[in-house]
């Protein structure tokens, strides 16, 4: 009687890192973060997609420029030739106001003609990260149904960012999703939050995340948001503190995200920002 109570293997532990620039490079620092926390996916953005005034229809905007071969990577005497590459694409809302026919196909054979130009191989997913709402929704996932079965006819899987506030509507139609918990508050209330992250912004939405019935990531920030408030410069730093918080807030309800972690994004500055301990305890499962 205690068959149906086993329980199954714990998935594997997945460490990665978005890539969030124009031009491809990676110097010793960065390198050696991947290596040191074996972090063996990077997400990629490829480019933008925007709605163009001028032609009135999505465009690509703002490509990766590949100077360089992107694998292996080598620097300071480390190799790194396991790395995957997730190929990712953020499109405006408002494209999704209206349907675009073979808008889908045309991205995805973008992503392609990328990955063949700069000898990109074994690509098994792509990424599309869209801040839908309430209006855009239902043209949304009629599009990633679209690119979903465009992926899939290249070997490929379809992942999609999740925010917060899109926890409370319907599943999207994909084969993954990254938990996005950064960018959470609202930026005119800096004075008594932090709107990169802060637990206060993040608890209330928490209730839906047991019933998300979709495999997740999470992804978390170690950037810096600087703005200039009436002349003053204001910095929005994530305090190691808080990063832990929040990740424990959100495991108590999804345990299983404390093993598919995603920090964002990759540069040098943003890593020298925490001490080794921190990230340990951020990249750490839980028990």
């Amino acid at each position: 009687m205690f068959i149906g109570c086993s329980v199954g293997p714990e998935p594997p532990l997945q460490l990665s890192a978005y890539y969030w620039r124009t031009e491809w490079h990676l110097d010793s620092t960065e390198v050696a973060f991947l290596h040191r926390y074996d972090i063996s996916k990077l997400y990629c953005r490829y480019f933008d997609v925007v709605l163009d005034a001028a032609k009135g229809e999505p465009m690509p905007n703002a490509t990766l420029s590949f100077t360089s071969s992107p694998l292996p990577l080598e620097s300071s005497g480390l190799v790194m030739r396991s790395l995957e590459l997730v190929p990712t694409v953020f499109i405006t809302e408002d494209c999704m106001h209206a349907e675009w026919p073979h808008l889908a196909e045309r991205i995805v054979e973008r992503i392609i003609q990328m990955n063949a130009t700069n000898d990109i191989r074994g690509v098994r997913e792509l990424q599309i990260d869209c801040d839908y709402t309430s209006r855009s929704r239902a043209t949304f996932f009629r599009f990633l149904s679209e690119v979903r079965e465009c992926a899939r006819q290249q070997g490929m899987e379809l992942s999609v960012t999740v925010r917060l506030h899109q926890l409370s509507m319907p599943v999207p139609p994909a084969d993954r999703g990254v938990l996005m918990l950064y960018n959470t508050g609202d930026p005119r209330r800096f004075a008594e939050r932090n709107p990169v992250l802060d637990v206060r912004d993040v608890e209330p939405y928490l209730s839906a995340l047991p019933h998300f019935d979709l495999p997740l990531s999470a992804a978390y920030p170690i950037y810096q948001w600087t703005r200039h408030i009436y002349g003053v410069r204001v910095d929005h730093v994530v305090s190691a503190d808080e990063l832990l918080r929040v990740k424990a807030a959100v495991e108590r309800r999804r345990p299983e995200l404390s093993r598919s972690i995603i920090v964002y994004h990759l540069d040098h500055e943003n890593i020298n920002r925490y001490d080794t301990q921190t990230f340990e305890k951020l990249f750490q499962p839980s028990h």
